[in-house]
């Protein structure tokens, strides 16, 4: 990933953050990387454990944020969390993943930020083990 693709996540993420805190949540990680893939964010909202994927625009050029998170990406995500839960002992906790849409404005000003709760679904039947030493 580029320097400025890097810049844009790492913008997104933060104003995604703050948008969930805004929101009542509380950030427990930002950027968790698993053997699985990488969280975005993962944070406590009332009872349930959310793992958020941000998706950050500057343009529409290679379609909407929301259009940009293939099958593939999902399975990652839900083998991610999934993971994660194994790790920190809370395979019976309630959780779910949200998508963050972010766009920008031309001066780099948030124009729309959307949190779409519960948007990532699939195969949640096989969770994957961390390896304990």
């Amino acid at each position: 990933m580029s320097r400025p693709a890097q810049r844009l996540g790492q913008h997104g993420e933060a104003r995604a953050s703050q948008a969930l805190v805004e929101r009542g949540a509380q950030i427990i990680a930002r950027t968790v990387r698993t053997p699985c893939g990488e969280l975005d964010t993962v944070a406590r909202q009332g009872g349930v454990l959310v793992f958020s994927e941000v998706k950050t625009r500057g343009s529409r050029a290679f379609g909407s944020p929301e259009e940009s998170l293939t099958a593939t990406q999902q399975a990652h995500l839900i083998a991610s969390a999934q993971y994660f839960l194994a790790a920190n002992e809370q395979l019976e906790a309630d959780w779910r993943i949200d998508r963050v849409a972010i766009e920008l404005g031309l001066g780099g000003e948030t124009a729309r930020l959307e949190i779409i709760e519960d948007s990532v679904r699939g195969d949640r039947s096989a969770a994957p083990q961390p390896a304990h030493a």
